[in-house]
């Protein structure tokens, strides 16, 4: 055999081994970051309560703010998508087209749907789910006694 077929070979052994490394690791940080979502569920409506109830000049308490922070924290220190530093180019190279949050998405919806709501240029069946859903959030009961 010669030197540069030892070389492919070895190298073929280490990316198959960081392969398994990493599929081995994203299952632990799964079963991690799965669990600190499953705390962090009561523990946000919690802290949520403890904010509202500690509010003093129409100003929340600092403590549903400081798990979030805490939750932000902890979502960086588990890394959870870390290995693919170690992915092929090809798949660097595949980046996401747009780098929006979940946040950013709601927010835009929300615009979009105020907006229309507000022009009157909603269909006439989304304006009445949609004031039949604020109805609902409002604890009133709908026109049409729904």
């Amino acid at each position: 055999m010669s030197e540069p077929d030892q070389e492919t070979s070895t190298d073929d052994i280490s990316a198959n081994q960081t392969l398994i490394r990493d599929a081995a690791l994203l299952q632990f940080k799964l079963i991690v970051d799965g669990l600190r979502d499953f705390l962090l569920v009561p523990a946000s409506l919690v802290a949520a309560l403890i904010s509202f109830l500690s509010s003093r000049d129409g100003k929340p308490g600092p403590q549903f703010y400081q798990l979030v922070q805490w939750g932000k924290q902890s979502e960086h220190w588990i890394d959870l998508f870390g290995a693919l530093k170690n992915a092929p180019d090809e798949v660097i190279e595949r980046e996401l087209p747009v780098d929006a949050s979940l946040d950013d998405v709601v927010a835009y919806v929300e615009a979009i749907v105020v907006k229309e709501h507000k022009e009157g240029t909603v269909s006439k069946q989304a304006k009445r789910h949609i004031e039949k859903a604020l109805s609902k959030v409002r604890g009133e009961t709908p026109a049409d006694g729904t």
